[in-house]
């Protein structure tokens, strides 16, 4: 979201390309001295989480409380206050200036300064929030684009247009969804994939999803646990080989999607496949008796 050397410590949880995503979280009052003067380096999205504070930029005030949004611009001047509460918290999403110049709405959408809690908006950022923080399948690249497009497509009054995928369209989508089939051991980013298929991140993740009815992200996890479901009945490889050699960096993360996916752990998933049938008819057995 901002440069801020005094008290503002930041955890970056998700980078790519052209999407980077920041935790911020600040405890500062109002009897802790002057602001710093703060720049925003990236067109950015802040999602108040939790709190209260002042934003002053480009000759405009506003008060930000929770729900609420803070539009920074690269090279945009300002202070951030704290005269009526200690801290806050924010999720910050920042996107290169190619990644904007492809988006709906127009560019004064991003000199906004903030914008107050909207629902349209605030769903789509607890959404991208569960996402970085590892709670869905979806990628968090595209949610902060979607978070992105909405946002612009909001501030400048303008309603998304719905139209029916061409036969280009059509093939382009395919032949995304066999090389992210192929690339699935990779960690191919939304940027890489909709290089591939030759059009913008944001044009490419609506393409995609109205051809193929999932996101990419989501197709590329799909992709992965049908791996890993055959590696597990079929090999002897550890449940952590097998989770980094269909792409996974994190063991935890791999563990929690493919127990959501199969509605097992891979450990029982594996013992399944030797011969133990309880692991499944127990669970069909609870829902059947509901």
């Amino acid at each position: 979201m901002r440069y801020n050397p005094c008290h503002m410590p930041a955890n970056v949880v998700f980078q790519r390309e052209q999407v980077t995503v920041v935790d911020y979280r600040c405890s500062v009052g109002p009897e802790d001295g002057p602001p710093c003067r703060e720049l925003h380096s990236a067109y950015s999205l802040s999602y108040v989480r939790e709190g209260t504070f002042g934003y002053h930029a480009e000759g405009r005030s506003f008060e930000l409380i929770t729900g609420a949004l803070l539009v920074g611009h690269p090279g945009c001047e300002y202070l951030v206050t704290h005269d009526h509460a200690y801290g806050d918290e924010c999720l910050s999403f920042q996107f290169s200036p190619e990644l904007v110049d492809t988006l709906p709405g127009e560019q004064r959408a991003w000199r906004v300064g903030a914008v107050p809690p909207l629902p349209e908006l605030l769903v789509l950022a607890e959404l991208a929030q569960s996402v970085v923080h590892g709670r869905t399948d979806v990628g968090a690249d595209e949610a902060a684009v979607l978070f992105a497009v909405r946002f612009t497509e909001i501030v400048s009054g303008r309603e998304p247009k719905q139209r029916s995928p061409s036969a280009r369209d059509r093939r382009r989508a395919v032949h995304a969804s066999q090389w992210l089939e192929a690339h699935s051991s990779a960690a191919p980013t939304l940027a890489d994939a909709a290089r591939e298929a030759g059009y913008s991140p944001f044009h490419f993740l609506r393409i995609f999803s109205g051809v193929l009815g999932l996101t990419p992200h989501q197709h590329l996890v799909r992709a992965r646990l049908r791996r890993a479901a055959r590696l597990l009945a079929e090999g002897q490889r550890s449940i952590t080989d097998v989770a980094y050699d269909v792409g996974f960096g994190d063991l935890s993360n791999f563990v929690r999607t493919f127990q959501r996916a199969a509605g097992v752990s891979p450990r029982a998933f594996r013992r399944a496949a030797r011969g133990d049938r309880k692991i499944f008819q127990e669970p069909a057995a609870r829902f059947l008796a509901r």
